[in-house]
């Protein structure tokens, strides 16, 4: 008896390895592979198990006859997205105080899944979670990893550096007090497993503590993530050595100021320090006043997906008045400055990321993605080709994992969404991802 059974759990051992390592064969639709190249019409595309085995055309590539054939005729076929700015803990709510202090506690069982499992469904296969309480981020990118619970691939800093934290923000802000404590916060969060350190209020820090965050990460091979809100966060960011900046910032000022630009297309004629990233995040500023005047999106239940209905509707009442935010007041006379720095930052040499700074008020993870690269193709005059670029490709070198991801091509993970249409003319097409699959499974 003892024998057949160990041979009835070997067979089933060997039938399911068999089976998720069957071949499938993506067939007929138009892929945009990544690297920004004229895309491959009636392409096909064979995954074996969770990596892309071959990459080629119909009537050029032979499809093996055991293979699932998964059509992909009329649509255009990417890499799946990368969001590189958003926030886990975070779901639209308008009122950040009242949010942390009522949800923190289900950050990691409840609110955090439910955001990564949106940002799947949105085509986003890969995220960079950019400020959270450490052992919650640590906890949720790992069992996501582990199959545990449905995301994209996350790659987390955990708490923000910073001078101090914000009244009752300790949980995911900490502070520094001196260049010895800086270089500790940062080794207690790399020792924690983060994936990249996140840097705010630089300007506030004295430079040895700003510089210490920097040459700390750096030490164990971790980019450092800083934010450009104000012109002297940028100086500091620069000459202390952060890869990768975020937001449009400076307020209503009509552009960076010259020696900014200057600064900025110094570093970035550096090819020895490798590119400099920016994620502009412009969507949420961009689309606020549309959202205001046409409250409609707010109903799409879209971003109820993971959510109790008790939340949904503390959510949704905290919205009741887009028009009385405080957080979007100055909006709207930010919003005529994107353009031109959205412009300079193109022309300098920096190399654009897509993120969102999903999570904040009025923008939901099922959500925010999409509408990032529609306000940079269709707004901004951006080549669809390189903002689908700077969705997969970009991304994955900027986070140092373009072995595994980023564009499709034989070896890599088989992270693939599609969409019916041609994306390359309509990239709101985004908005209503057909197909996605996340190393080899289709989730969607």
């Amino acid at each position: 008896m003892r024998h057949s059974l160990s041979l009835f759990v070997l067979l089933f051992f060997l039938f399911t390895q068999a089976f998720s390592q069957q071949t499938k064969a993506l067939v007929g639709g138009t892929l945009i592979d990544g690297f920004g190249g004229v895309p491959i019409r009636n392409s096909i595309i064979l995954i074996e198990g969770e990596r892309i085995k071959a990459v080629g055309q119909v009537g050029s590539l032979e499809i093996p006859a055991e293979a699932e054939i998964i059509s992909t005729e009329g649509m255009s076929v990417l890499p799946g997205l990368w969001d590189m700015h958003v926030h886990l803990m975070l779901n639209g709510h308008s009122d950040y105080t009242h949010w942390d202090s009522t949800y923190i506690d289900v950050f990691e069982s409840v609110i955090m899944p439910s955001s990564a499992h949106q940002l799947l469904m949105a085509g986003v296969t890969s995220a960079r979670d950019l400020g959270a309480p450490l052992e919650a981020s640590i906890i949720v990118r790992d069992r996501i990893n582990k199959g545990e619970i449905p995301g994209p691939t996350i790659y987390v800093s955990g708490p923000f550096i910073q001078k101090a934290p914000y009244p009752n923000t300790e949980a995911f802000r900490w502070g520094v007090n001196g260049a010895a404590d800086a270089r500790a916060k940062v080794k207690k969060l790399i020792d924690a497993g983060v994936d990249v350190i996140k840097l705010i209020d630089q300007d506030q820090m004295t430079l040895e503590e700003a510089q210490a965050v920097v040459d700390e990460a750096h030490k164990y091979g971790k980019m450092v993530v800083g934010h450009s809100h104000r012109p002297e966060e940028i100086r500091i960011g620069l000459k202390i050595g952060v890869d990768n900046f975020e937001h449009t910032g400076l307020s209503t000022a009509p552009e960076y100021p010259e020696d900014i630009m200057l600064l900025i297309k110094e570093r970035a004629a550096k090819m020895n320090l490798g590119p400099l990233f920016w994620t502009p995040t412009v969507e949420g500023l961009f689309n606020y006043e549309a959202v205001r005047d046409n409250p409609e999106k707010l109903d799409d239940p879209s971003w109820h997906l993971g959510l109790p209905d008790s939340i949904i509707r503390d959510i949704r009442a905290s919205l009741r008045y887009p028009g009385r935010m405080s957080y979007f007041q100055l909006t709207p006379v930010r919003k005529p400055t994107l353009s031109r720095k959205f412009a300079q930052l193109k022309e300098s040499g920096v190399v654009m990321l897509v993120g969102t700074d999903s999570g904040i008020p009025m923008k939901f993870h099922s959500q925010s993605t999409w509408n990032e690269l529609d306000v940079w193709v269709n707004q901004f005059g951006m080549d669809p080709l390189l903002t689908i670029k700077s969705a997969t490709y970009w991304p994955a070198v900027a986070m140092k994992v373009d072995k595994d991801y980023g564009t499709i091509s034989e070896g890599k993970y088989a992270d693939i969404i599609a969409v019916r249409g041609d994306v390359l003319r309509y990239i709101n097409l985004l908005q209503d991802v057909d197909m996605v699959v996340k190393h080899g499974k289709r989730v969607k």
